[in-house]
């Protein structure tokens, strides 16, 4: 029964320890930009995954020749705007709805993997319910940076797609290992701190990360 007890309070108090480290403030240390020095992403999540939303090109930074148009199924979808996430690769190829998520799936994910994906939408316009963070030039590159060096590009520089969902959006082998403790959403929320937005320490679930903006 101890032990029972046991399992049934680890997804409590990891749900606790989630709420507190996404309390607790990081990054944000800078002053906020110059309107002339002035970036502005986004952050978004669809419920579970949160994700950084970038111009395609622009402000010394252009992912076209890395994240290319020829990699979607049809190329006439790539974005003015992309959005990227990261995380574990079977949880992304074979969960492509909500409604198909496993517990198995879940559980393998949480123990571990050193097989990851960057996950990238390509869009026209931001998504509606994305939120805006105005940024300098030095933190955006700095954040472009950090999603650059999340992917495992191939020994000439190049990253090499894998189909998604649609036609509009791709993945990419990434960098990292994927981990309870290192999910989709701490991701997000080290980018963003690492850039010196202001976020939680520690924010494991899409609630941790958006709560800040």
């Amino acid at each position: 029964m101890r032990v029972l007890k046991a399992i049934l309070l680890l997804p409590l108090l990891y749900l606790a320890a989630g709420a507190v480290g996404g309390s607790i403030p990081a990054g944000g240390a800078e002053a906020a930009p110059a309107e002339a020095d002035a970036v502005t992403v986004y952050v978004a999540t669809n419920g579970v995954h949160t994700g950084v939303l970038v111009p395609a090109s622009g402000y010394g930074v252009d992912w076209r020749e890395l994240v290319r148009a020829e990699h979607l199924p049809d190329p006439r979808y790539a974005g003015r705007w992309l959005w990227f996430g990261w995380g574990d690769r079977d949880f992304y190829l074979n969960t492509p709805t909500w409604g198909e998520v496993s517990p198995l799936t879940v559980l393998k994910a949480a123990n571990g993997s050193g097989d990851t994906l960057v996950h990238v939408d390509h869009l026209q316009t931001p998504y509606e319910d994305a939120r805006p963070v105005r940024i300098s030039r030095a933190q955006y590159q700095r954040l472009t940076a950090g999603l650059r060096a999340s992917f495992a590009l191939e020994p000439d520089g190049r990253a090499a797609p894998i189909r998604g969902y649609g036609p509009a959006d791709v993945f990419y082998p990434a960098r990292g290992r994927y981990s309870a403790l290192t999910t989709c959403n701490a991701w997000t929320g080290r980018l963003l701190a690492e850039a010196g937005v202001r976020v939680g320490w520690w924010t494991p679930f899409s609630a941790t990360v958006m709560q800040w903006f």
